[in-house]
């Protein structure tokens, strides 16, 4: 594995923690005590908050903001120009710096452009929300969530494929993969694949973390 690299434009603050193979892009701001993963990709624009933790294979594309409060799992893919706050009232008379409420992003999720994620809520593993939704409840693992608020419209494949109407066994198949997937004590699973096994296209290394400062 590569080192991590850091465009000249791009400031990282010490001491912050960027994972090997991780690729920080033009004009990021990776602020004190941040913490990324191995083989991110920050796009141009991204500005990561002390505090902030990221996972391995993240991808967040331009003008994304990750304030304090924000923790975000492996594999999950946040759109261009998506909002994750972290205050329910934000006043500018008023300091709410003591009152941050936790957002966590699970495993393999996906949050389409533009995006809104109300802070205290948790979007579940392998969810897919639409591009312009706005979140402001819990996501449940693989569910699809779409518009203003965002409901919920679809089950996704870990593909990111809508799944069809579950046939009389139950099982829904991907049409990208051809994996199955059944609805489980509530929860959706995947029949053909570990739930924290990588998808069998990827693949992942074991790595070090390159401290700053």
């Amino acid at each position: 594995m590569q080192p991590p690299s850091v465009h000249p434009s791009a400031i990282v603050d010490e001491p912050s923690c960027l994972g090997e193979g991780t690729r920080i892009w033009h004009f990021c701001h990776v602020m004190p005590g941040a913490r990324i993963g191995r083989r991110c990709v920050l796009g141009q624009g991204v500005f990561v908050a002390g505090g902030v933790v990221v996972g391995d294979d993240v991808r967040i594309q331009n003008h994304v903001s990750l304030y304090e409060g924000t923790i975000v799992e492996d594999a999950v893919f946040l759109g261009p120009s998506c909002v994750l706050t972290n205050v329910t009232n934000p006043r500018a008379e008023l300091d709410r710096r003591g009152l941050y409420e936790k957002t966590l992003i699970r495993r393999g999720a996906t949050i389409g452009a533009n995006a809104t994620i109300v802070c205290g809520t948790t979007v579940g593993r392998y969810a897919f929300v639409g591009a312009g939704a706005l979140v402001t409840r819990d996501v449940p693992d693989y569910a699809l969530v779409t518009g203003v608020p965002a409901r919920r419209t679809g089950t996704m494949s870990r593909h990111g494929q809508k799944l069809g109407r579950p046939g009389p066994d139950g099982v829904m198949v991907c049409p990208e993969s051809g994996y199955r997937y059944r609805v489980e004590g509530g929860i959706v699973r995947c029949l053909d694949l570990d739930e924290e096994a990588p998808l069998p296209s990827g693949g992942r290394a074991a790595g070090k973390a390159y401290l700053r400062g």
